[in-house]
């Protein structure tokens, strides 16, 4: 084992330094396509090589081909913390190496995935009694809500969603052969309650904060509707969701108590490495039906059902030791002081665009995004996006609403500061002014 503690102290200590120096690198990737694989051998190695000749190819040829989403001053598509609790946990638990396809595989990973799921409930005020599990992404989560929805409902073909509704749903609309219909939004960028047609419908998905425009989908009024016509009701809270664990923002979790499945990402906004997706139902018999198979060799004498009964993956590592880690080493004050913080700066990089000619908000800002824009050609505004991204200095995405092409700064990772966001401004209206 002394190979191993050497290498794991030179491991360790290369993430610490990269945490370290981060800021210092280019956020967006600097490399052409193509350009990593032309400098890797073809083919693999006959002879072993030591560990210290990964790291040194890790620090040479992998990482400038990386974008940094652990840059401070990452603000595209919705920005991400891996925390260093998390980074150790899952450390911890690729030593440990738990398959939990049955809860005599890993006691600890089944029954500690149930107990962290009600930590994160209790800390978003959901309903009590809630069923919860951890997927790989909100895709999957999706995936598996609307695979419920279907097994109660097989005579019903459609899911009813808005426009800015996430990608994700389409995708499993797709693979689970079903129907999708498309509710367009009000000029908020919410879905349109009263446009709601359900006929046929066996889900809705309502969004509580978009990818585009973090808006937040009427849940109550689309719960009333679902009631009434018996339809299963999902609700994508993959970014937004985390933010539940401040009281003063509940308010975009109104109706949410009614709705039939839930997923928030935990690697969006709660300080833990992709991927961990939460997953919740008040009606698992539906999950189980759609899920539940379970062949003689995998039969025990334990009642105890196994987690996989409820989604499509057997096996499952152990994804809920870093979330654990995180609720223990930050707890709820400090996951709000956190979602505090990066909405502060979201508010203060909003009111600079509002104060300043020549720019504009494009989008109610909702939670910790501003979409905004210069005023002028889309052209003129994706040529300036693509500017300050090939810098290096910040990296932003973009998305088009109302046929407009609009620029999206996100905050979440745990490392932003003020400054780093006073660069991106800073950055933007030089950049601007050259255009």
């Amino acid at each position: 084992m002394t190979g191993f503690r050497d290498d794991g102290r030179e491991a360790l200590e290369w993430a610490a330094r990269y945490l370290e120096r981060v800021d210092e690198l280019p956020v967006l990737s600097q490399v052409d396509p193509g350009e990593l694989r032309s400098r890797l051998p073809a083919s693999p190695p006959d002879e072993a090589e030591p560990f210290s000749a990964v790291l040194r190819d890790v620090e040479e040829i992998l990482l400038p081909a990386m974008t940094h989403w652990q840059s401070p001053r990452y603000f595209g598509y919705f920005a991400i913390s891996s925390s260093e609790p998390a980074i150790l946990a899952e450390l911890l638990a690729a030593a440990l190496n738990q398959n939990a396809i049955l809860w005599r595989t890993s006691p600890a990973s089944t029954e500690l995935e149930g107990v962290v799921l009600d930590w994160v409930a209790e800390l978003l005020a959901l309903p009590v009694g809630w069923h919860g599990h951890i997927e790989d992404t909100a895709s999957t989560s999706t995936l598996v809500a609307l695979a419920g929805a279907r097994e109660l409902a097989p005579e019903r073909r459609v899911v009813v969603a808005s426009e800015h509704a996430h990608s994700s749903v389409e995708k499993a609309v797709k693979t689970l052969g079903l129907e999708l219909r498309r509710t367009p939004v009000d000029d908020a960028f919410r879905l349109r309650p009263d446009a709601l047609d359900l006929t046929g419908a066996c889900a809705v998905v309502a969004t509580v904060g978009t990818t585009s425009t973090a808006s937040v989908d009427p849940v109550p009024a689309m719960a009333d509707a679902c009631v009434r016509d018996g339809v299963w009701l999902h609700v994508d809270a993959a970014y937004a969701g985390s933010a539940m664990v401040c009281p003063e923002l509940r308010w975009a979790f109104e109706g949410v108590d009614r709705a039939d499945s839930l997923v928030v990402n935990a690697h969006k906004w709660m300080l833990v490495p992709v991927d961990c997706s939460l997953l919740w139902s008040r009606r698992p018999e539906a999950l189980r039906a759609a899920f539940g198979l379970v062949p003689e060799y995998l039969r025990t004498a334990e009642a105890t059902e196994g987690i996989g009964e409820y989604g499509l993956a057997l096996g499952r590592r152990f994804r809920s030791l870093k979330l654990w880690a995180v609720l223990r080493c930050y707890g709820r004050t400090g996951l709000q002081r956190l979602i505090r913080e990066h909405i502060r700066l979201a508010e203060l990089f909003e009111s600079w665009v509002r104060d300043e000619a020549g720019w504009e908000i494009s989008a109610p800002r909702h939670f910790s995004l501003v979409c905004f824009r210069r005023e002028g050609s889309d052209e003129a505004n994706e040529e300036l996006l693509e500017r300050v991204n090939a810098s290096g200095e910040i990296f932003l995405s973009h998305t088009k609403l109302d046929g407009r092409y609009v620029l999206r700064l996100a905050i979440g990772q745990e490392r932003t500061t003020e400054d780093d966001v006073r660069v991106a401004w800073d950055l933007l209206r030089r950049d601007a002014a050259g255009l």
